[in-house]
């Protein structure tokens, strides 16, 4: 079968072939409605489907972008990628996303063959780990933006939340229901989230003079998560109160609570710092710090289309704010038992 042309198109439809080129990118300024219904119903009767990678090498531009995510099992990294993707189809421009499951390893491939593939831009929640490659793209101004992380040394626009003071307005309320022991459970301290968040918690236990204890404290693989509870449920004074550091870490804390029928808040307050979705249905209802992330993707994408369409200014850091839901979850505490 012969190839429909946009010749073929321009012919049935009585226009030029430029008129129905405009009509295809959607640049309708100076076409009447009846040319409109003309070019689609030539395109409908004939078939034509646009040749997007010639279009694209006409226009030096995809109207593809990517989003790597660093772990697509995070509640906020679906609400990223969501936003973002709203945002494209807006623009009309599509999106592929692809999971790095926080491994350098594979967000090198990610970011190289979606480079090869000429995508217009990059959202990343970065793993780190692939500094060279962050410092090459800075290098040649590609269009990208960072997401969540910070990376030390890598000037591009960078959207965060302010996790330090969302942890320590945390914990200071847990002081003030009363807690004076309370624990604090994260995956590894390898991204600034978690440092940011760990370190929000300690400062909120020293401006409220209250001990910093090591035994407290757990950082680890999240497989690794049930066996460090027990370990610190088993000390002669447990927690009374414990800030999760995100979902992941929630769901172990939560798993390892209902195992040994510890009453919440009865026996421990919990806090979860991310967005839970079942938190205000659930019983009790979910003590939260949630993060806007569908504005902070949003604010992303539009980075990366200012950036494409050299439009956006010098590197900045975006910081929104996180806002403390109080339920349930973070009850006043009993007296020391």
């Amino acid at each position: 079968m012969k190839k429909v042309t946009l010749a073929d198109v321009a012919k049935e439809a009585g226009v030029s072939k430029s008129t129905v080129s405009q009509f295809l990118n959607q640049r309708y300024e100076h076409m009447g409605d009846e040319t409109r219904e003309r070019i689609k119903a030539a395109i409908e009767k004939l078939g034509y489907r646009p040749n997007y990678v010639a279009r694209s090498l006409k226009q030096k531009r995809t109207s593809m972008i990517g989003i790597i995510i660093a772990n697509i099992m995070h509640r906020v990294s679906t609400e990223f990628s969501r936003a973002i993707e709203d945002y494209c189809h807006e623009h009309d421009m599509q999106a592929i996303i692809c999971n790095a499951d926080d491994d350098p390893a594979k967000e090198r491939k990610y970011i190289e063959v979606l480079r090869a593939r000429q995508v217009d831009g990059l959202v990343i929640v970065p793993t780190g780990g692939n500094i060279e490659l962050y410092q090459q793209m800075e290098r040649e101004n590609y269009p990208v933006v960072f997401m969540d992380r910070k990376v030390d040394g890598i000037n591009v626009h960078t959207i965060v939340v302010n996790n330090k003071g969302a942890a320590y307005e945390a914990v200071s309320h847990l002081i003030e229901q009363g807690h004076t022991r309370i624990g604090i459970v994260t995956p590894p301290l390898t991204v600034s989230p978690r440092i940011e968040r760990m370190s929000g918690y300690k400062q909120a236990l020293i401006d409220h003079g209250i001990e910093i204890r090591a035994e407290y404290m757990i950082s680890d693989e999240i497989h690794r998560l049930t066996s460090r509870l027990e370990e610190m449920f088993s000390l002669p004074q447990k927690p009374t109160a414990l800030l999760a550091g995100n979902d992941l870490s929630f769901f172990e804390v939560m798993a390892f609570i209902k195992q040994n029928r510890i009453r919440v808040p009865e026996d421990l307050a919990v806090v979860v710092f991310d967005n839970i979705p079942f938190a205000a249905i659930s019983t009790p209802t979910i003590t939260t710090i949630a993060q806007p992330a569908y504005e902070m993707g949003k604010k992303a994408a539009e980075l990366l289309w200012k950036q494409i369409h050299n439009e956006c200014d010098e590197a900045q850091l975006y910081t929104f704010f996180c806002q403390l839901i109080v339920r349930e979850s973070s009850g006043t505490k009993k007296a020391d038992g």
